[in-house]
This record gives C-alpha cells, sequence and structure tokens, in this order.
C-alpha cells in the first residue's frame, strides 16, 4: 500500500512515517543541491534567514536538467545525500525536518533526524524521467546564478519516494 502525505509536513505526520513505507508526496518541495547547501549554511550562520520557511518543508537533493519543449521539467532524480551531510546538521537544528535524496546517510545526520524528529525519503535513483512527471511546476526561489544549482520550488503530484529514515532513527539500509 502506497500511503499519500500533502505538504507542508507535519509533526503528526512525520512520526506516523515508518522505515520502508513507499510514499507518495504532493505539494511544494524544494530542490537544494551541495552549492545551494553550502549558501544555505553561510546565511544561517550568518544570521540571515533561509529564502524559503523550513517549517514543514522538504529538501530534495536534486538539480532538475532543463525543460524539454511543452513540458514543465526535465528529467530530476535524486542526488547522493552523503554530499550534504556536512550541513544537514546545521539545517535541521534550524527547522529542517525532512529531505530526499539517494543513499546513506552518516551517523550524525542519523541521529540529527531522530532528535529534531524528521525523515528522510530515499528518492528512486535512475527513474528521473519518471520521478518529473510528478512535477507539476517549477520556480526558482534563490541563486538562480547557480543554474541547475539553484534553489527551486516544485509543486509536485504523488512524487513517489521510501521513508528510509524514520523519526525513531530506524534505518533501511540497516534492515
Amino acid at each position: 500500500m502506497i500511503r499519500e502525505i500533502f505538504t507542508p509536513l507535519t509533526e503528526e505526520i512525520i512520526a506516523g512515517l515508518k522505515v520502508g513505507e513507499m510514499v507518495h508526496i504532493s505539494g511544494e518541495i524544494y530542490t537544494a543541491r551541495d552549492a545551494a547547501h553550502a549558501r544555505l549554511a553561510h546565511m544561517l550562520t550568518a544570521g540571515q534567514e533561509a529564502p524559503f520557511n523550513f517549517k514543514g518543508a522538504i529538501v530534495f537533493y536534486a538539480g532538475p536538467s532543463p525543460a524539454p519543449t511543452g513540458k514543465v521539467a526535465g528529467s530530476i532524480g535524486p542526488t547522493t545525500a552523503g554530499r550534504m551531510d556536512i550541513f544537514s546538521p546545521l539545517l535541521i537544528s534550524h527547522g529542517l525536518k525532512a529531505m530526499i535524496g539517494k543513499g546513506l546517510r552518516s551517523d550524525t545526520v542519523r541521529e540529527e533526524i531522530r532528535v529534531h524528529r524528521g525523515v528522510y525519503f530515499a528518492g528512486i535513483g535512475g527513474a528521473a524521467a519518471l520521478m518529473s512527471q510528478s512535477v507539476k511546476s517549477v520556480e526558482v526561489v534563490a541563486f538562480e546564478d547557480l543554474g541547475t544549482e539553484a534553489i527551486r520550488r516544485l509543486v509536485v503530484d504523488k512524487l513517489p519516494v521510501i521513508v528510509a529514515i524514520d523519526s525513531k532513527g530506524n534505518c533501511i539500509y540497516e534492515r
């Protein structure tokens, strides 16, 4: 059975998610990769506000390819989450609760997810063209100069993911 959830995420939604569960996400999510994470970390340590509200938000470690004619987005698939692990504890401590990527997370990030009662979703690697079909709109919200690594607000409908680390710290990669 596939569970449908909607953004912004609430504490109750996150607490009800279980490791290994297949989920469809609908609503707004934000893309951010390595370069955007570095800028976000710099902004937060300098006491500046992030360009979007972390409360209830999901950050998708992805950079969509250019949209083909007549399409909203090009291929959009998850990138390796471990590359964001150096920045994730800071973002989590500032209220970010949910992330989408692929692959393992560090023990530190896993503990931060548990302590702050967040969730990490695994996107389905190799299915970027399929995942792009869930994207209904795309808008750059920050760091346009980064090109595909700019932060974008996506409106998605039934984006398929798997709960990889739940709010209790259970991890799909240790099953």
